[in-house]
């Protein structure tokens, strides 16, 4: 059960526009698709969204933190938050910057490819960075931020002395000073497949090569690692309780390397996976569920997230886990 716990966003707002086509355009293809789809998206808004389906039965209050444009766009995304239950309060509407745009392609098979234009989202500083802290238990920082705010999100310790802040960071997509970020010890870092790929040098490919991927991530400086491996499913590498403080990396802590299979569904749209997996692992641990159940009950929500259309639209909430899954969602009220 989630006890007056609160869970706070640092990340992007866009709004999407997404395109279904027979397959996936091969560099210099021109493919015809269907009609255009112009959603609410981002991947910090939509972790929030997430978030707020999967933990308002508990009681989870959870907040925004962004920039978008002084436009309708900026408007409409800030409407669909506070649609949802998503403070927007601490979302800025920049003057002069347009709101951040994304561009989808799905294929039949439910992948995509992305393209974004992050327009107001370059505007997230330092001073959004320390707001997102203030009056947070979990903290989820998503990549599609500048990373000098991101810097600055990890550098906090949390609202209070001695209060216990669980940041997770999500390197989507894995930015150019991602071993920077990572060596500041995020307590949690979730990346894909491709992501590892990007941050290790070394290709990453099922769910062993994530299992490994996962080890090396937490001996550069994550507490706890998650590398998901889509419709495979997702290998985790830290603590097997709760940790404090003091275990870390090489302290002599008790530490879990497993893998979770995928959950077998038919997946009509992968494009929220990721950030419904991202989210749901935050309730999680922000309910207090172990970190091997929690990445089990993340792996769960993402692969319900992929078997419904949409991206906002299409993320689960507790009763569409069970129905696509058969898994019980663990935080309750």
């Amino acid at each position: 059960m989630v006890l007056a716990a609160r869970l706070t966003v640092l990340g992007s707002l866009n709004v999407d526009i997404s395109v279904t086509v027979p397959a996936l355009p091969a560099p210099g293809a021109t493919v015809l698709g269907g009609a255009a789809l112009v959603a609410p998206g981002g991947k910090g808004a939509n972790q929030a969204v997430a978030a707020a389906r999967l933990g308002r039965v508990a009681g989870l209050a959870v907040r925004m933190v962004g920039c978008v444009g002084d436009d309708d766009f900026g408007r409409a995304l800030r409407a669909a938050l506070r649609a949802e239950g998503v403070d927007d309060s601490a979302v800025r509407a920049v003057p002069g910057a347009p709101t951040g745009i994304a561009m989808i392609t799905v294929d039949r098979a439910g992948e995509n490819t992305i393209t974004v234009a992050p327009g107001a989202n370059r505007e997230v500083g330092a001073a959004d960075a320390v707001a997102a802290r203030d009056q947070a238990d979990v903290l989820v920082i998503s990549a599609e931020i500048p990373a000098p705010a991101i810097r600055v999100a990890l550098a906090s310790t949390g609202p209070a002395p001695g209060a216990r802040l669980i940041r997770l960071l999500n390197l989507a997509p894995a930015v150019p000073e991602a071993a920077e970020l990572i060596a500041l010890r995020p307590d949690w870092l979730v990346v894909n497949e491709s992501e590892a790929a990007a941050i290790l040098g070394r290709p990453v490919a099922g769910l062993a090569e994530a299992a490994k991927g996962a080890a090396d991530l937490v001996a550069a400086g994550a507490g706890s690692a998650v590398v998901t491996a889509g419709s495979a499913g997702a290998a985790y590498r830290g603590p097997r309780a709760r940790r404090d403080s003091a275990d870390r990396p090489g302290s002599g802590g008790e530490f879990a390397e497993i893998t979770v299979p995928g959950f077998t569904v038919h997946a009509v749209d992968s494009v929220g996976a990721g950030d419904t997996f991202t989210a749901a692992l935050a309730v999680a641990l922000a309910a207090g569920v172990p970190p091997v159940e929690a990445v089990t009950a993340a792996a769960a929500a993402g692969a319900a997230a992929a078997a419904r259309p949409g991206t906002q639209s299409g993320m689960p909430y507790p009763a569409d886990i069970l129905a696509v899954t058969g898994y019980p969602w663990p935080v309750t009220g």
